[in-house]
């Protein structure tokens, strides 16, 4: 039975780790770290992780989506975007992504939502008067921000799915 159990824990661990490859397909890895997290701890209640423990997680899954937004925020208000050309920015990545994933079998969603960020960002610039090398340096930073979120995203993700093996290892 012991071995059945360490088949388990590396399969879960496994998963965990798995999960965040979603991140590329613009799919929320971390919240999926988070439930195969809720289903071990409610099948093996003897978990190291605590509920508080998991809860922790939670807030981190959650810091993820807000961290992602603010430094995608912040970067194109760096180089320049006015506040509606930030949300242009924002509003093309999630077109971008969307229309993406149908192309190199869902990983287009990556450079999808990054060209969306940048095309986004560019029209509404352009709309609002905007010399086009000036809306194009803005777009540039709505482009670095979306990429800049999404790492921090994943690296979160990357922390998460550590905490959940080190938890059911010791487990």
């Amino acid at each position: 039975m012991e071995y059945v159990s360490g088949i388990l824990t590396v399969l879960f661990v496994l998963a965990c780790f798995g999960a965040l490859v979603l991140h590329v397909f613009s799919l929320p890895a971390n919240w999926v770290v988070l439930g195969l997290v809720a289903l071990w701890k409610a099948t093996h209640p003897d978990m190291a992780l605590t509920w508080i423990g998991f809860g922790g997680l939670a807030l981190l899954a959650l810091a993820g989506e807000g961290l992602e937004f603010v430094i995608r925020l912040k970067g194109a208000k760096q180089y320049g975007a006015s506040s509606k050309g930030n949300w242009g920015g924002v509003l093309g990545a999630i077109a971008g992504a969307i229309v993406g994933a149908g192309f190199l079998f869902g990983i287009g969603a990556l450079p999808g939502a990054l060209l969306g960020a940048f095309g986004g960002c560019l029209a509404v610039e352009r709309i609002q008067g905007r010399t086009f090398e000036e809306a194009r340096t803005a777009a540039m930073g709505a482009m670095y921000g979306t990429f800049l979120g999404l790492v921090a995203k994943v690296g979160i993700g990357v922390v998460m799915a550590t905490m959940a093996a080190g938890s059911v290892w010791g487990a």
